[in-house]
C-alpha cells in the first residue's frame, strides 16, 4: 500500500513517484530493524518536513537510485527554501554549505539503475529508521507535528553516510538537542505551518509595533481621550485589560493602532515603553486543528511565551467575544475564555479586547467571570467636525495609494453626504470608504482611455467594416459613398491619433504626480524613523531638503496640468464623492448638488404634468419638499409629512408616485401599505414586527423592514382612517423624531422618507355643491378632528384638501391616458391617437362625479384597447401601424379611423347617453360641452407620454 505526498511541482507524466504509507522497512531488510517503524501516520509531518521528503524522492528519481537515501533527504532539507535546519546547524558551528556539497558527492557515489526500479524508487532501510525516530523525538518533546529539526537529530543518530558527514562538522546527536531545545525554549510544535524553532507567538500574531515602526499604519486622529483611558487600565497592578466597546465602524482597532503608535515614538509611560504589542489570531489557531486537544496546545504555547517575556508584551485579540466557545469539543468547556481567566485575573496577561456593544452583550456579559476581568472603554461615533478632521489625516497616505489629488471639498463631501444618506453605518468608516472606493474609480479612468478617445476608437470600427462593404460593390452611387467614406475614416483616424498622443503624454505627466506623492509619503516615513533611532541628521535632511524638494516638484506639475486642460482631471471632487454615493443609494447624483435647487424651484410644473387639476394639492406638497431640502425644516424629523383627503378617483395616490418619480427618480421607491389591513389591534405589530418569543419575530415589520432595504421613499399609508387607533402611536415618534424602533431593537431612520397618508374622510362635503370652499374645509376637518388626536394631526407638515375633477380636467386626463397606452404599444411600433372630438367623448362619457378618473380608465379599456386587441389577433394590424380613432357616426362609441383596416368600432353605451351627459355636464361642470376640431380625423390627439 503506497502514498503519493503529490508536492513535486513538476511531476514526470511517463511516471508516478509512489513510496510507502507507512514508516516501515521492506520485508527483506533485517528483522533487527525497530518495531515501532510501521505505526507513523503521515499527516503529523510539518509543510517543509513533507516538501523535504518529497524533494528526496524527487532527487532519488533524477540521479537514477532505485532507493531513497539518508543522504538524499539531508541534501532536500538544506535546500528547502526558508529552511530552519541551516540555522540550527550554525548555532553549534557546523557549515550547512559544505554538509550540502559533502551530501551532493555522496548522493553521486550511490549506484544508478534504469527500468521500474528507477521509475518506483523505495525507502532504504536506514531512512525508514530515521523517519522512525524521528517520530518517536517529536513524542518525547511533546510536539504535535514532526519538524525538519527532528529529521536532522534523526540523521544525526541513525548509522548512514548522512551521519557520518554530521558527525564529521560537529553535528552530534547531542550537540543538535541541545541547540534545539535551547533555541526553542517552552515552544512547542502544534501546527503543519509551523517549525520546530519558530515562535508560536510570531505564527499566530502580527506585531502591531513593528507594523508602526515601518510606518504600515494610518494615522489615528481625535481619539486621544480613549487612548489614555486605555493606558491607565493597562497600568493596572491587576485585571489590567480593557475592551473596546462600540459600533462597528467608529474605530475601536484604530485605538489600538494609535496605541501602538505611542509605543513605537515613546509618547507612553514607562510601564509600556519599549513594549511589543500583538495582535493574536484565534481562528489561525483553530484552524487546521484535526485532534482533541490541538488548539489548546496552540493556545498554551502562545501563553506561555507571553509569561516568559514578563511584561514585555501587550496582546490585543479584535473580535474578543470570539474567545468564548473558540477550540471548544462536544462537551468539553475548555475554550479559549477559561484558558484565559486565570492570567487575566493575575495580571500576567495584558489584554486589549475589541467587540461590538450586540456582541459583548449576547457573549460575554453572560459568563460573569470573564467580563470582571476587563474594564470596559466605550468608543462613540466622532461627529461630522471630526471625521473631518480624521479624512484630513488620512488624505495623504489615500493620494499616495491611488496616485491621485483629493480636495478638501472632497473631503468635507465625503463627512457630510455619508453622514446624510448613508444611515446604516457609522462614521468614519462610512466616509473613509467613499473616499477610497472615489479614488479608486478615478484611478480607474486614469489607467483606461478617456471617453473621447473611446468613442472614437468605436467610430473607426464602425467605418471600416462599412468600407469593407462598400468595396465590394461597383455601381456609381456607392463609389461616391465609399469616396465619402475614406475621407471621413482618414479624418477621424487622424484625429484619434492626435488625441492618443496627447493622452499617453498627459498619462506619463499624471502618473509622475502620483509617483512624487508616493516618494513624498516614504520620505516622511522614513524622517519618521530616523528621528525614532537618533539620526537627527538624516531626519533634518529629508525633512527640510528632500520632502521640500519634492514638494516643489509636484506644485510644478500639478500647475502644469491645470494650465493644460487635460482629458481626465486627476483631482477627487465633491462631484466623484455624489456620484459613489449615488452608486451606493441609488439617490441620483443632481439629488445632492446644485442641481437639485434648479428643479425643486420648477416641482409644480413637474408635478402638474401628470396631476391634473389639484394644484392646491401640488403646491402644498411642494413647498414642504423645498423646506426640507433647503435646510429650514427640521432635519431630525421625515422630508414631509401629508395627510391627503378627497373622493376616490382623484389623484391621491398618483401624487404620491409622481412625488417618488421627481424626487428618486423612480416611481417603485414608494412603499404602499393597505391600512385596512391593520383594522385589528393584534395586527398593529405587524408593522414594527412581532416582539420577541412571537412567531415571525426573525422576519422582521412590514413598514420598518421596507424603510431599512429603501432609506429614500415614499411611503403611502393608503384608507388610514380604517387602521387600528394604536397605529397612530407608533406613527408619533416617526412623525416627530423620524425614526422607529423595531421588534428586534433596531433604530429604523425615516429622515429620508416622505410620509403620505390617504383617507376618504369627508369626501361627500368637498362633492356638495351647495357648500363654498370654506364651508367644504371646515366640514371635513371636522370628521378629521373626531376621528384622529390632537398630537397626531399636530405633527403633520400639511393636510391637503383634493377637490372633484370637473369634465374639462378629465378630458386633460385622456391624453395622459392615451400615453401610457401608447408606451405599452411601442414595443410593437404601433400608434394610437383619437381625433379631438373623440377625446372629448372619453372625457364626457368617463366622468362620474363620484368615482373621478377611474371610470375613464374603463372606458377607454373597453373602447379602444378590446378594439386593438382583436386587431392584432387577426393580424389586420402590423408592427408600424398608426392608428386613430373616431367618434362613431351614431356617437354610440369610437371607431378606427385610418390604418387600412376595416375593424367596427367597440360599442360603449348609447347615442341618447350621449347626448344626456352632454346636458347633464352642462348643469354640473359649468363650462358647457366644447367640441375641439372638426371630427375629420384631420386633427388627432396623440397623448403625452408619461412615466408611469
Amino acid at each position: 500500500m503506497t502514498l503519493n505526498f503529490g508536492r513535486d511541482p513538476q511531476p514526470r507524466p511517463e511516471s508516478v513517484v509512489k513510496h510507502p504509507q507507512q514508516w516501515q522497512a521492506r520485508k527483506k531488510e533485517p528483522a533487527s530493524e525497530p518495531e515501532n517503524e510501521g505505526h507513523m501516520d503521515a499527516n503529523k509531518l510539518t509543510t517543509k518536513s513533507r516538501d523535504a521528503y518529497s524533494a528526496a524522492v524527487r532527487n532519488a528519481l533524477t540521479n537514477g537510485n532505485p532507493n531513497v537515501e539518508a543522504v538524499h533527504l539531508l541534501h532536500a532539507m538544506l535546500i528547502t527554501p526558508e529552511n530552519t535546519v541551516g540555522p540550527l546547524l550554525e548555532s553549534i558551528d557546523a557549515d550547512p554549505r559544505t554538509i550540502d556539497a559533502e551530501a551532493e558527492k555522496a548522493i553521486k557515489k550511490l549506484p544508478a539503475a534504469a527500468g521500474s526500479s528507477v521509475s518506483q524508487p523505495q525507502l532504504s532501510g536506514a531512512v525508514a529508521r530515521v523517519l522512525a525516530d524521528a517520530e518517536t523525538r517529536a513524542e518525547k518533546l511533546g510536539d504535535t507535528y514532526i519538524a525538519t529539526e527532528h529529521f536532522l537529530i534523526a540523521l544525526a543518530a541513525i548509522d548512514s553516510e548522512a551521519k557520518k558527514i554530521l558527525v564529521a562538522q560537529g553535528a552530534t546527536e547531542q550537540a543538535l538537542t541541545k541547540a534545539f531545545q535551547d533555541a526553542r525554549g517552552s515552544k512547542r510544535v502544534t501546527s503543519e505551518g509551523q517549525e520546530g524553532t519558530a515562535s508560536a507567538l510570531e505564527q499566530y500574531g502580527y506585531d502591531m509595533t513593528a507594523a508602526a515602526r515601518e510606518g504600515k499604519l494610518d494615522p489615528v486622529i481625535g481619539r486621544d481621550q480613549e487612548i489614555r483611558r486605555v493606558v491607565q487600565v493597562l497600568a493596572r497592578r491587576t485585571k489590567n485589560n480593557p475592551v473596546l466597546i462600540g459600533e462597528p465602524g467608529v474605530g475601536k482597532t484604530a485605538v489600538v493602532e494609535g496605541l501602538a503608535q505611542r509605543i513605537v515614538a515613546g509618547d507612553v509611560p514607562d510601564s509600556l515603553r519599549g513594549r511589543r504589542l500583538i495582535s493574536l489570531d484565534l481562528g489561525g489557531m483553530v484552524a487546521g486543528a484535526k485532534y482533541r486537544g490541538e488548539f489548546e496546545e496552540r493556545l498554551k504555547s502562545v501563553l506561555q511565551e507571553i509569561k516568559d517575556a514578563e511584561g514585555q508584551i501587550v496582546t490585543f485579540i479584535d473580535e474578543i467575544h470570539t474567545v468564548i466557545g473558540a477550540g471548544a469539543t462536544g462537551d468539553s468547556s475548555m475554550d479559549a475564555g477559561n484558558m484565559l481567566k486565570p492570567m487575566l485575573a493575575r495580571g500576567e496577561l495584558r489584554l486589549i479586547g475589541a467587540t461590538t456593544l450586540d456582541e459583548y452583550r449576547e457573549n460575554i456579559e453572560k459568563d460573569p467571570a470573564f467580563e470582571r476581568r476587563f474594564q470596559q472603554v466605550y468608543v462613540g461615533e466622532p461627529s461630522v467636525e471630526d471625521t473631518i478632521a480624521i479624512l484630513r489625516g488620512l488624505r495623504e497616505r489615500y493620494e499616495a495609494h491611488h496616485k491621485v489629488a483629493i480636495t478638501d471639498q472632497a473631503l468635507v463631501a465625503a463627512a457630510t453626504l455619508s453622514h446624510r444618506y448613508i444611515t446604516g453605518r457609522k462614521l468614519p468608516d462610512k466616509a473613509i470608504d467613499l473616499i477610497d472606493e472615489s479614488a479608486s474609480r478615478l484611478r480607474m479612468e486614469i489607467d483606461s482611455s478617456p471617453v473621447e478617445i473611446d468613442e472614437l476608437r468605436r467610430k473607426v470600427d464602425r467605418l471600416t467594416m462599412e468600407q469593407m462593404a462598400l468595396e465590394k460593390e461597383s455601381d456609381t452611387a456607392t463609389q461616391e459613398r465609399l469616396a465619402r467614406l475614406n475621407s471621413e475614416l482618414a479624418d477621424t483616424q487622424e484625429t484619434l491619433r492626435g488625441l492618443e498622443q496627447r493622452w499617453e503624454s498627459e498619462k506619463q505627466d499624471l502618473n509622475r504626480v502620483g509617483e512624487i506623492r508616493s516618494e513624498i509619503d516614504a520620505k516622511r516615513s522614513e524622517a519618521d524613523r530616523a528621528q525614532r533611532d537618533g539620526d537627527l541628521g538624516r531626519a533634518s535632511e529629508i525633512l527640510y531638503g528632500e520632502i521640500p524638494a519634492l514638494e516643489k516638484e509636484l506644485a510644478k506639475a500639478d500647475e502644469a496640468e491645470k494650465n493644460a486642460k487635460p482629458m481626465v482631471s486627476e483631482e477627487v471632487t465633491a462631484q466623484d464623492i455624489a456620484e459613489v454615493v449615488a452608486a451606493w443609494t441609488g439617490i441620483p447624483v443632481g439629488k445632492m448638488l446644485q442641481g437639485e435647487s434648479e428643479k425643486l424651484l420648477h416641482m409644480e410644473e413637474y408635478l402638474g404634468k401628470r396631476l391634473i387639476g389639484q394644484s392646491e394639492a401640488v403646491v402644498a406638497v411642494s413647498d414642504a419638499v423645498r423646506r426640507s431640502r433647503a435646510g429650514i425644516s427640521d432635519p431630525n424629523k421625515p422630508t414631509g409629512s401629508f395627510l391627503f383627503l378627497g373622493p376616490t378617483g382623484v389623484g391621491k395616490t398618483e401624487l404620491a408616485k409622481s412625488l417618488a418619480d421627481f424626487l428618486f427618480d423612480d416611481e417603485q421607491s414608494m412603499v404602499r401599505i393597505d391600512m385596512s389591513e391593520y383594522s385589528e389591534k393584534h395586527t398593529v405589530a405587524r408593522l414594527v414586527g412581532a416582539p420577541p418569543g412571537y412567531i415571525g419575530y426573525e422576519e422582521g415589520g412590514q413598514l420598518t423592514e421596507a424603510v431599512r432595504r429603501r432609506p429614500y421613499s415614499v411611503i403611502l399609508l393608503d384608507e388610514v382612517e380604517k387602521a387600528h387607533p394604536e397605529v397612530f402611536d407608533i406613527l408619533l415618534q416617526v412623525l416627530d423624531d423620524g425614526r422607529l424602533t423595531d421588534g428586534q431593537g433596531r433604530t429604523v431612520d425615516f429622515r429620508n422618507t416622505i410620509l403620505i397618508l390617504t383617507s376618504n374622510m369627508g369626501s361627500q362635503y368637498l362633492a356638495d355643491q351647495t357648500l363654498s370652499e370654506d364651508d367644504k374645509r371646515q366640514a371635513v376637518m371636522g370628521v378629521v378632528r373626531s376621528s384622529f388626536k390632537p398630537e397626531f394631526l399636530n405633527r403633520l407638515d400639511e393636510i391637503v384638501m383634493f377637490k372633484p375633477l370637473s369634465q374639462e380636467e378629465l378630458t386633460r386626463i385622456v391624453s395622459i391616458q392615451l400615453g401610457r397606452l401608447n408606451k405599452r404599444m411601442a414595443d410593437r411600433r404601433i400608434s394610437v391617437a383619437v381625433t379631438p372630438a373623440a377625446q372629448e367623448w372619453l372625457g364626457l362619457m368617463g366622468f362620474d362625479p363620484v368615482y373621478g378618473a377611474r371610470p375613464l380608465r374603463r372606458l377607454i379599456q373597453s373602447t379602444i384597447e378590446d378594439q386593438l386587441a382583436r386587431a392584432v389577433l387577426s393580424g389586420r394590424l402590423h408592427e408600424g401601424d398608426d392608428v386613430v380613432f373616431e367618434v362613431s357616426a351614431d356617437g354610440e362609441g369610437l371607431q378606427i379611423l385610418e390604418s387600412g383596416l376595416s375593424g367596427e368600432g367597440a360599442v360603449a353605451g348609447t347615442g341618447d347617453e350621449f347626448t344626456d351627459r352632454r346636458d347633464e355636464m352642462a348643469h354640473v361642470g359649468g363650462d358647457g360641452f366644447h367640441v375641439a376640431g372638426d371630427g375629420s380625423g384631420d386633427d388627432v390627439v396623440e397623448g403625452e407620454i408619461v412615466e408611469e
